[in-house]
């Protein structure tokens, strides 16, 4: 699989009904869910909350400041916040020297004022590098370079910001060496950069939560399973040497056109990486779309059940500690936007729990129904 375009995405809790098992919660494949409405689910905060995890989304500060019905969602639902592009290096340091924290501040001050967390996504993305340190680490060398961002952001962030995507995207089966990306950082340094990063990273902010995050681990094709060997390959190696790791995030961007779901894939990929002590967060959920086709409601509910599917695999594990979707209205999702959606008159993919009016769909049902699960 080639490396994805580059992304851009407690007020008045309900009263929680029992948490229901994975037998009593199972009903028969493709059965309506009743549309949802705000008087009848659960806040998605609580029903993640009741069994120890968390429910968050990626958004972005504006994007909060100017929609008052995102801002509504966000409040009655997130426990968490991902900041969807602001903390990647190329935002905060797009030319050398010049720096833009505004945003980050921004998405902090709005989750503090309403007790909710930040995740830190994220100190390193390939696709997330500015061009001028890409174009420094491979001629110099310098490692200094890494170190002096991680630096800044950590020393700036850690006090506030205790749970990091440290690297992003690091694995690669296709194209890659032994596994691993040949991204910038891997072809200035080598593939021990992982292991220095995440040692300075701890250096940095000795309480964090520090994770590796990556993609393409759910279906049953041959990429997704050299994709899941080698996501416990880099866990175990990491786990060998002492390396700092905390947990690897799997980002969950399913697919509706990649076929069925591999179950026991997803469950020994979970349990070999709990085996090494780690835990598991999934960090960018959402759904694309196979087809426009059809009613919204037949469409959601397709949406709805590959998110039940996904959610009833991996939650059976109680060290999958959180659950945050790639955006929380259809309005602001990556999925909707160039190069995915391919004019502006297109439909939007709908793989939300909102859609582009803020009013919650059937996957809304279905994360408040999966978090709810006893594991």
């Amino acid at each position: 699989m080639s490396p994805r375009p580059s992304r851009r995405a407690l007020i008045g809790a309900a009263a929680l009904t029992p948490a229901l098992g994975l037998a009593a919660w199972r009903r028969p494949e493709g059965a309506p869910l009743d549309p949802p409405t705000m008087t009848t689910v659960a806040t998605l905060a609580d029903a993640a909350r009741a069994q120890g995890r968390y429910y968050g989304a990626a958004v972005r500060a504006e994007q909060l400041r100017e929609n008052a019905g995102l801002r509504a969602a966000v409040l009655r639902d997130c426990q968490v916040l991902t900041p969807e592009i602001h903390l990647k290096w190329n935002s905060l340091e797009w030319r050398k020297g010049e720096f833009n924290f505004a945003p980050v501040d921004d998405l902090l001050a709005f989750s503090q004022r309403h007790g909710m967390e930040v995740r830190g996504h994220t100190l390193l993305w390939d696709q997330g590098t500015p061009g001028w340190a890409r174009q420094d680490m491979l001629q110099r060398r310098d490692w200094s370079l890494m170190s002096g961002h991680l630096e800044r952001v950590l020393k700036r962030y850690a006090p506030r910001i205790t749970d990091w995507d440290v690297i992003n995207e690091p694995i690669d089966t296709e194209a890659g060496a032994a596994g691993l990306r040949r991204n910038v950082f891997h072809q200035a340094f080598g593939p021990t950069y992982i292991e220095r990063v995440l040692e300075e990273a701890r250096a940095h902010a000795p309480q964090a939560h520090l994770v590796i995050n990556d993609y393409g681990f759910e279906y049953d094709n041959p990429v997704d399973q050299a994709r899941r060997k080698a996501i416990v390959a880099l866990a175990r190696r990491l786990r060998a040497s002492g390396a700092p790791l905390d947990g690897i995030g799997v980002q969950a961007h399913l697919d509706l056109s990649k076929g069925p779901l591999a179950v026991e894939g997803l469950r020994d990929m979970t349990r070999r990486l709990i085996d090494e002590g780690l835990e598991v967060t999934i960090t960018e959920l959402d759904v694309k779309e196979s087809s426009f086709h059809g009613s919204a409601a037949a469409r959601d509910q397709k949406v709805a059940d590959e998110t039940r599917r996904y959610l009833e695999t991996m939650l059976a594990f109680p060290q999958v500690r959180g659950v945050v979707t790639w955006g929380l209205s259809d309005r602001f999702s990556w999925l909707s936007e160039p190069p995915q959606r391919l004019h502006a008159d297109a439909p939007l993919n709908r793989g939300l729990p909102y859609d582009a009016d803020y009013r919650p769909k059937a996957m809304h049902h279905a994360l408040s129904e999966a978090l709810r699960l006893t594991a």
